[in-house]
């Protein structure tokens, strides 16, 4: 997941506890923003800061006409890499960026230019950029900048560079998408539709198979493109309308159960390798006619009970009536066990050479050349069970002052508050993480007290039960609560090298060391 121009110290992954001020428009925070569900007892950003801040986010920055004019070789006809819409097409062009001296290849970039007036209020296409361009999650084609100049509406996305779902699918040459990859195609995508509906963002306009992309290690991911509609007031799906959500034929509106509707049709899809309209697909269903339905050019190499599970799911997500549809947690539940081959890469199961450009992962994150705390050094081998023994051993001695309740709330709340909290700190002592977070939300959620170590504690939960996304979010929590506490921004330089990010967590890593020699110093 790579930035663009700007640094993540902008805008972060945002929690879905939003407080007031974080929606589309609103200035971030400074340093780093933190997402609190009791923001109200957090210290405010300094003025300066966050004045800094407000034009930017992560990985997400505003470009000029004359650099995407640039970058795409004016826009040229060989550079178009799809075409959408009749009466107001959209095109979609591959570019690079040019990159400032010394940075390194310029950055591969995918760019569509909506038609005149698509969107004739600039700002509204802005708002809806920038919320856009909040989510970042390894399974979107992320977006990464926007343009309004005059007329002209852009918006600037990471490129895929091996081809569409569709293509693999219907229009392959080489070889067709084996059996394992199918069933991973479809557990990627319904971990990004799960990721967006988690975010604020559960609707999807027109989910086909032109909509998943490959990355360059042939990895399925979602196109950030579908979160915007064609227009601010155009229509969300530009497919054959035997292949929309009935609700939409009759009122024209996207909905969350809409989504489902057309990620079934995607699993009939990898299921068929043709497109079958969804009413004759539910026919061959009821009729039990699973092997009509399936892609003949598998040639039966797939496993009978994992191709049932996928036609009943499909058989769900394709329901006339909304409310019959399952969620998007419920794809991913059903989707996860059904997983196999997870040690073959998905280029090597695509048929397609391993990507020329790719380059080792650069190293764990090095702090400052000065003597090293345990903390950070533990934070810079990225040893999970150090940073562990590290806060048990530290125990709530850094949240003195975090909270002034009142007598009521000592004798009406407290007591389960903190046995929730006492129940969590032996599940986390004895490395039960899963029971840990249970325990720990439970606190949180009260609300009454704000405990930066407790965040920190289910932050470094989240890592140890490979959730990244979750760990970051904890950890800005707790920087929330505690702006100069060097342990919060120790657990933010962890979950970004977790996240691939690993430029960012350098940072955050140096400016964690920095702030602990001055806590230090100031202790002496």
């Amino acid at each position: 997941m790579g930035c663009c121009r700007s640094s993540l110290r902008a805008v972060t992954h945002p929690h879905p506890e939003k407080p007031p001020g974080t929606g589309a428009g609103a200035a971030p925070m400074a340093r780093r923003p933190s997402f609190s569900a009791s923001a109200h007892r957090a210290a405010p950003p300094p003025p300066a800061a966050a004045a800094a801040a407000s034009s930017s986010e992560a990985g997400f920055a505003e470009f000029s006409l004359a650099e995407l004019r640039a970058a795409t070789g004016g826009f040229a006809p060989e550079n178009i890499v799809s075409e959408s819409g009749d009466k107001a097409p959209n095109f979609v062009y591959r570019g690079r960026l040019q990159q400032g001296q010394g940075q390194g290849p310029r950055r591969a970039i995918a760019v569509k230019k909506f038609g005149k007036m698509a969107w004739p209020d600039p700002k509204q296409f802005a708002e809806e950029a920038r919320g856009v361009g909040r989510l970042r999650h390894r399974r979107l084609a992320n977006l990464i900048g926007y343009c309004c100049d005059g007329d002209e509406r852009l918006l600037v996305a990471e490129f895929m560079p091996n081809d569409t779902l569709a293509k693999h699918v219907f229009h392959w040459e080489n070889q067709t998408i084996e059996w394992a990859m199918r069933l991973r195609v479809a557990y990627h995508i319904a971990e990004a539709l799960d990721y967006c509906s988690n975010e604020g963002r559960p609707l999807y306009h027109d989910l086909n198979a032109y909509r998943v992309l490959f990355d360059e290690n042939g990895d399925p991911r979602l196109s950030c493109f579908g979160l915007m509609k064609n227009s601010r007031d155009g229509k969300s799906y530009s497919t054959n309308l035997a292949y929309t959500p009935p609700e939409y034929l009759r009122t024209g509106r996207v909905t969350p159960e809409s989504v489902i509707f057309s990620f079934g049709t995607v699993l009939l899809d990898l299921l068929s390798g043709k497109r079958i309209p969804p009413s004759h697909a539910l026919d061959m269903m009821r009729g039990n006619n699973i092997q009509m339905l399936m892609d003949s050019h598998l040639e039966g190499n797939y496993s009978t009970e994992e191709a049932t599970a996928l036609v009943d799911l499909a058989s769900q997500c394709l329901q006339y009536e909304a409310r019959d549809r399952p969620n998007t947690k419920k794809l991913v539940n059903i989707l996860e066990p059904l997983q196999t081959k997870l040690e073959v890469p998905s280029y090597e199961m695509l048929g397609i050479p391993k990507h020329e450009e790719e380059v080792p992962p650069p190293p764990a994150p090095q702090p400052p050349q000065h003597p090293l705390s345990p903390m950070a050094e533990a934070c810079s081998r990225m040893d999970l069970t150090a940073i562990q023994q590290i806060l048990v051993s530290t125990h709530y001695r850094d949240d003195e002052g975090s909270n002034e309740l009142s007598f009521q709330e000592w004798t009406q709340q407290m007591r389960d508050m903190l046995d929730a909290r006492k129940r969590g700190d032996l599940a986390f002592r004895d490395k039960d993480f899963k029971t840990a977070i249970e325990c720990y939300t439970q606190f949180v959620d009260v609300g009454t007290m704000v405990s930066p170590t407790v965040y920190a504690r289910r932050s470094l939960c989240h890592l140890m039960c490979d959730q990244p996304d979750a760990a970051l979010r904890d950890a800005m929590q707790a920087q929330c609560v505690y702006p100069e506490w060097p342990t919060a921004f120790y657990m933010q330089a962890v979950a970004l090298s977790k996240l691939d990010m690993q430029s960012d967590a350098k940072d955050m890593l140096s400016e964690a060391s920095q702030l602990e020699e001055k806590k230090q110093k100031n202790s002496r």
